[in-house]
């Protein structure tokens, strides 16, 4: 008997869609065809750089997959970085950009293409990025936030069509989010920055309030461990002394310690391999 189960994996989606396609195509159809030629030649071997894979390229948008998320992301920077470069010279009408989606989740497989929410999502979430930008989901943020030089914006829980509501992230690089950095990424243990109740969009609930909530356990979720189990132990150390009585205060000394212990900690798992980095620098050269 044949197998006709349906197949599935884990992988990470990248959806990459022009800005204002048809607004190019109205003003230049034969221009915004070269163009988009030669940015999908470029989209193509940075992704194969990152080994990766295209899976479709339909009108204007390019759907691949990666097996790592870390990779997804490099290569997400890497092309907008490219794309940026090529059309710093151009008219402002006639400039090229991308909007990048990125999702890690379940797919179903059907030969060399895949289907299911894990597409969709990259799909929707590239609809929420600027030009130029690249918006993640949360699963792709929890596997990156501690290994690449790059920051996050969290953008709360969005509302995506046909979807479940996702928790989104905006990629930011070098203070602005959208713009590629100054040198090119490489894989290792860097510091990233998530930015959330200060600079994440008003996100409400059905009844208009501001869920603060939210925001502030997006914020602590972003924390690096050692230093959110520092906060949390210390947390439950005053409330012990608070109700066993403020005649004898003595939760100052244990806190002090966690604190330290989970700052160096943290120290120290964001401190780059220097000798790593520059071997693998070296391969890639």
């Amino acid at each position: 008997m044949t197998d006709d189960k349906l197949k599935r994996r884990l992988t990470t989606v990248l959806c990459a869609d022009v800005h204002g396609y048809s607004r190019l195509m109205g003003a230049d159809e034969a221009g915004t065809l070269e163009t988009l030629r030669r940015y999908r030649t470029a989209i193509a071997g940075l992704v194969e750089r990152h080994e990766g894979r295209i899976v479709n390229t339909w009108g204007d948008a390019v759907i691949a997959e990666f097996p790592s998320v870390v990779e997804a992301v490099q290569c997400a920077v890497e092309i907008q970085q490219e794309i940026a470069s090529q059309t710093s010279n151009a008219p402002g009408a006639q400039q090229m950009q991308f909007r990048i989606g990125i999702n890690l989740g379940d797919v179903m497989v059907d030969g060399s293409d895949i289907f299911g929410d894990g597409v969709n999502i990259a799909a929707r979430l590239q609809e929420l990025a600027e030009p130029g930008g690249i918006v993640v989901s949360a699963p792709v943020y929890d596997q990156v936030h501690n290994k690449l030089s790059i920051g996050f914006d969290c953008l709360g829980q969005q509302q995506l069509k046909n979807v479940a509501p996702v928790t989104s992230y905006r990629v930011t690089v070098g203070g602005r989010s959208g713009q590629p950095p100054d040198l090119p990424l490489d894989g290792g243990a860097f510091h990233a920055r998530a930015f959330a109740a200060s600079r994440a969009p008003d996100v409400r609930d059905g009844d208009g309030r501001s869920t603060w909530i939210t925001a502030i356990s997006d914020h602590f979720a972003s924390l690096p461990r050692p230093l959110a189990v520092a906060l949390t132990v210390s947390g439950f150390l005053i409330l012990i002394n608070v109700f066993s009585g403020l005649h004898r205060i003595w939760f100052h000394w244990p806190v002090a310690v966690l604190l330290f212990a989970g700052i160096m900690r943290t120290a120290l798992q964001n401190r780059p391999p220097s000798d790593k980095i520059e071997r693998r620098r070296t391969r890639r050269d």
